[in-house]
């Protein structure tokens, strides 16, 4: 018995709420290690590699 667009459409929203939370979950991993590392300032980062690359 083929699957229902009614049923497909359902669980579209499912694995799109369970990606975002996976992503907010490693946001939080990377901005705590950054935290942790003391780098995070990126402006400051990036700003030498910028100034000195010609465009």
């Amino acid at each position: 018995m083929p699957r229902s667009s009614a049923n497909r459409k359902s669980r579209t929203p499912i694995w799109v709420a369970i990606g975002a939370i996976f992503l907010i979950i490693l946001l939080i991993i990377w901005l705590t290690f950054a935290d942790l590392t003391g780098n995070t300032d990126v402006a400051a980062f990036l700003a030498p590699y910028i100034v000195n690359t010609p465009s």
